[in-house]
């Protein structure tokens, strides 16, 4: 289980904000210090986010997720980056999750700027949305944001970020975590599920879907579905399907506003 600091709160939703900074004045990786729980040398990656320790342990970087289809490549970028290298980890809680490892905030013995950072800035990850400390969030948003503007890494393929008035190549993309554009044509409830509408065919068209138990952490962060109706949005999750391609909002830093209506 990831620790206070890095779990998302419903009563921090500072993160939505976060992702609208356009730059952040401090170096990257300072904003994202939390407990030290020690420095270890990285033994092998596992995955495109993920290493084991030379003690056997681990662990996952908290606040990214992989960044497009290339697995080799992703794992690649982090081998370079950390493999037989002294790290420190970082984090309120070195509980494992339900799957052995060790969410934290990694840097590079002597480095200023997380590994996260790096590879944000690579364009070699996408921001998560599980880092509820705004400073930490608005950093990692930072460094994502100066790869997109570059065209880097992920960010020069043309369909990085999936429109919403081409469903198809969103639902490409179903299990993966997706960064999606477009503008909210509808705003609709069904049931307990609020429907933001990017399309008038609701087989076919892309949606997100939040449910009404968490509408008010959404409203009080200013993203009430409403005010959404109309406006450019960015959204990122894992896509699925439901009849059109879906994405579910649990967290507010999932949402991105990009202009006026």
């Amino acid at each position: 289980m990831i620790g206070p600091a890095l779990r998302y709160s419903a009563a921090l939703p500072a993160y939505a904000a976060c992702l609208v900074l356009a730059s952040v004045g401090r170096a990257y990786g300072a904003d994202c210090v939390f407990e030290r729980q020690g420095e270890v040398r990285v033994a092998a990656v596992t995955d495109a986010r993920s290493f084991r320790l030379e003690d056997g342990r681990e662990i996952r970087l908290a606040g990214i997720e992989r960044a497009g289809t290339d697995r080799a490549g992703g794992r690649a970028a982090l081998s370079a980056i950390v493999v037989g290298r002294d790290v420190t980890l970082h984090g309120e809680d070195d509980t494992p999750d339900r799957y052995g490892r060790q969410p934290a905030i990694v840097f590079v013995t002597g480095s200023e700027q997380s590994v996260q950072s790096e590879l944000l800035r690579r364009g070699e990850a996408l921001v998560s949305s599980d880092i509820a400390d705004k400073n930490c969030a608005a950093a990692l948003a930072a460094a994502e944001a100066t790869a997109r503007d570059a065209k880097l890494g992920i960010w020069a393929e043309p369909t990085a970020i999936k429109n919403t008035e081409s469903p198809g190549d969103i639902l490409a993309a179903i299990g993966q975590f997706t960064v999606v554009e477009g503008r909210v044509l509808s705003v609709r409830q069904a049931g307990a599920v609020t429907y933001l509408n990017f399309g008038r065919n609701w087989t076919r068209d892309f949606a997100a879907t939040i449910s009404r138990r968490i509408i008010p952490v959404f409203e009080s962060a200013g993203l009430g579905p409403k005010s959404l109706e109309n406006r450019r949005i960015r959204v990122r999750g894992v896509v699925s399907s439901r009849g059109g391609p879906r994405i579910e909002l649990l967290r507010v830093g999932q949402i991105e506003v990009l202009g006026g209506k």
